[in-house]
């Protein structure tokens, strides 16, 4: 009878402990932004209605490294999970960074538009990589942050322009543009800034704003360069661990705070331009036979990248394409 009271004390502890899962997150966003407290209260809403068995622990502000060192923990088992850019993503799913082509959208009517049609095949390329992505979340449209007047290609020749680390994307617009821009991860941006080692970032007004990447900026290229999104991932094999009423939790919240964000943040991105304008930053607008010229040279750039072999699935870029020129002929 002893031994047998064992093995059911046992048996029961080795079931608790089994479905107790933590997902270890990491962002770049630090702590305190609108993104950071959406994702604990959705962690604290899991924690609740899953009654302790799952519980999400979060690791903001870089502290993890930039998205390739949390990616490359995450495979290591170090980490789950974490809130990463397209550009990150992309070295898991090239697909994933479609929407961020330069020049690709002119306006929010034209990213809704493609999105409903589209998002799913992006998040499906991530499923398929070992990845579950709970929705795409827009960080908005990115502009041109300058020390110097940026209204044409060669103002934007005469300073030190910086490029995100690792992406294929900046890197190959800038070369069509003839730009030497300088790579470096986003945690040495606001340093770069600080000591002169580049003068010119592309950043979404919150971004700008969160990072403090704003204090060291004088002027903003009103011309939106590229569409701004990234995702909370979590790697299918730490998500195999959960039961799987507590699985469909997780997917649940996840995926309306995920929504929540994505909808919140074109606000805050209206809101966080008004704010540049106050703190003293000037706006910078290009005359419509600059933008021209920007967005044909560029234009070889996007062919360049549609074409790169493995790059993106053959049909996506002009699936893209077709679904933004239908759009412009209604409208």
């Amino acid at each position: 009878m002893p031994r047998v009271f064992l093995f059911v004390l046992l048996l029961s502890v080795s079931l608790q402990i089994h479905a107790a899962v933590t997902l270890k997150i990491a962002t770049l966003l630090p702590d305190g932004t609108r993104w950071m407290q959406a994702m604990r209260a959705a962690a604290t809403e899991i924690q609740s209605r899953t009654e302790g068995r799952v519980e999400l622990r979060f690791y903001p502000g870089g502290v993890m490294g930039n998205d390739k060192s949390v990616l490359r923990k995450i495979r290591a088992g170090q980490l789950q999970g974490g809130m990463i850019t397209a550009g990150g993503l992309a070295t898991i799913a090239p697909d994933i960074q479609a929407y961020s082509l330069p020049f690709l959208f002119r306006s929010f009517e034209e990213v809704d538009h493609v999105r409903g049609q589209t998002d799913a095949l992006l998040l499906d390329s991530l499923q398929r990589r070992g990845f579950t992505s709970f929705g795409l979340m827009e960080g908005g449209f990115v502009y041109l942050m300058t020390q110097t007047p940026v209204a044409s290609i060669a103002d934007l020749r005469a300073t030190k322009v910086w490029a995100p680390e690792g992406d294929q994307i900046s890197r190959i617009a800038y070369d069509e543009l003839g730009v030497s821009a300088i790579p470096l991860p986003l945690s040495d941006v606001l340093t770069g800034l600080q000591t002169g080692l580049i003068e010119t970032i592309g950043a979404s007004p919150v971004a700008a704003i969160a990072l403090q990447w704003h204090t060291r900026v004088k002027f903003l290229t009103n011309a939106p360069v590229l569409y701004l999104y990234g995702s909370l991932v979590i790697q299918n094999r730490a998500l195999h661990r959960l039961e799987r009423r507590d699985a469909d939790v997780l997917n649940q919240v996840l995926r309306a705070t995920s929504r929540q964000l994505n909808d919140e943040n074109r606000l805050d991105n209206q809101q966080a331009r008004v704010a540049l304008g106050k703190r003293g930053i000037e706006t910078v607008t290009p005359n419509a036979a600059e933008m021209m010229q920007w967005r044909d040279i560029v234009n070889k750039a996007v062919t360049r990248l549609a074409d790169s072999a493995g790059k993106f699935s053959s049909d996506l870029i002009p699936r893209i394409q077709q679904a933004i020129a239908a759009y412009r002929n209604d409208h």
